[in-house]
């Protein structure tokens, strides 16, 4: 460990903060994380935590989330400005207008959104329970699934219920195309594909197993295999090389480099989250109005998740 992490530990203890990483942060921060995870996996702990402050090393909208069900608490990010594409493709003004020429839906919302379109929505979900949320919807609403076109088409495959679909896509796993997951496949052919969903249709096809990043661990753990092609963001592979340390995982390619990284994940440093410590800052504020309405959204996902 070094210098900057001990130093970040220090901190940490001092300011009794909870620290929060999601499973695509730099490897210095996953180290001193007290916990690291996927968007579900996160909003469980940030609805648990106990410390007096919440640093979250992840995107904007997961921070949101962190606040919304924690209000009361100081919730930092190491970079205010790490924002999501995907979360951008749906801004709350269109989502409201096209809910009023559209009314009677049921919105379904991607927990990669911002907490004003949380906010707009009946029930969030996340790329490890969406499945089971859509099952959940009365069966005499139409819904419509947003912003992930990718994942609500992977949803409506594996539920055979139909959706609206939004258009919008994270610009990470849209690099990934099948030419270039057939060619690392044919490299090693012995090594199961895992990928995410938010993954085109034609590079899932390819895929041994589409899932959350969170059952990726799970899988690559069970399975026999003793190498894995992995098929989104190539932080998550830190977190399976420090779990798994005796198999081999493999970044799986786009047609232009040989792993694909989120420029806004990669914003937030450890440098940056040692200054988050030391001065309690940059903090996520949301209207009480807001937190008001995106927490019940995200309160029967949780129901709904456990249930």
């Amino acid at each position: 460990m070094d210098s900057l992490q001990k130093k970040f530990l220090r901190l940490k203890g001092e300011k009794k903060a909870v620290v929060l990483a999601h499973n695509y942060q730099r490897r210095e921060i996953q180290e001193v994380a007290d916990y690291v995870g996927d968007s579900l996996g996160l909003s469980y702990a940030a609805q648990k935590a106990q410390g007096e402050v919440i640093l979250f090393c992840g995107v904007h909208f997961m921070a949101e989330t962190a606040k919304i069900v924690n209000p009361e608490k100081k919730v930092l990010m190491p970079d205010l400005h790490a924002g999501c594409s995907l979360a951008d493709s749906c801004p709350a003004d269109k989502l409201r207008a096209y809910l009023e020429k559209n009314p009677g839906l049921y919105v379904v919302s991607y927990v990669n959104c911002t907490a004003a379109v949380k906010a707009l929505s009946d029930v969030i979900c996340t790329s490890g329970n969406a499945e089971r949320i859509v099952q959940r919807v009365p069966a005499d609403r139409e819904i419509l699934f947003l912003p992930d076109r990718n994942l609500g088409d992977w949803v409506m495959q594996k539920t055979g219920r139909k959706m609206r679909l939004w258009d919008g896509d994270c610009y990470v796993h849209m690099e990934f195309t099948a030419a270039s997951i057939d060619r690392i496949r044919k490299e090693h052919p012995e090594a199961p594909v895992v990928a995410h969903p938010e993954c085109t249709r034609a590079v899932r096809a390819l895929a041994d197993e589409v899932c959350s990043t969170e059952k990726m661990v799970g899988y690559c753990r069970s399975s026999p295999a003793k190498e894995f092609i992995v098929v989104t963001e190539e932080g998550m592979l830190h977190r399976l090389r420090r779990e798994m340390p005796d198999k081999v995982f493999i970044a799986g390619p786009t047609d232009h480099c040989a792993c694909s990284e989120c420029r806004y994940m990669k914003m937030n440093t450890l440098e940056k989250a040692v200054l988050a410590l030391e001065n309690l800052s940059p903090e996520v504020d949301l209207s009480a109005e807001i937190i008001d309405r995106a927490k019940t959204p995200i309160a029967r996902m949780l129901e709904w998740s456990r249930n």
